[in-house]
């Protein structure tokens, strides 16, 4: 069941690796969902950082080309 309206994802983990994080997660007083989540969010925000460094040094090279 998903809430606020996000869609719901399927992952393929084996059983005792899903059970030992659920303990960790349960732990650190968070769920697997949110803990994947936050992963996921944070994953995406480095990636579009480099992004966008990428981005800027290529505009650099093309101005530099002109």
């Amino acid at each position: 069941m998903t809430t606020k309206g996000t869609p719901g994802r399927m992952v393929r983990i084996e059983d005792d690796m899903w059970a030992a994080y659920g303990e960790l997660c349960a732990e650190e007083g968070t769920s697997r969902a949110d803990d994947i989540r936050r992963h996921v969010h944070s994953r995406v925000a480095a990636w579009r950082k480099q992004q966008a460094r990428h981005a800027a040094i290529q505009r650099r090279l093309d101005a530099a080309e002109s």
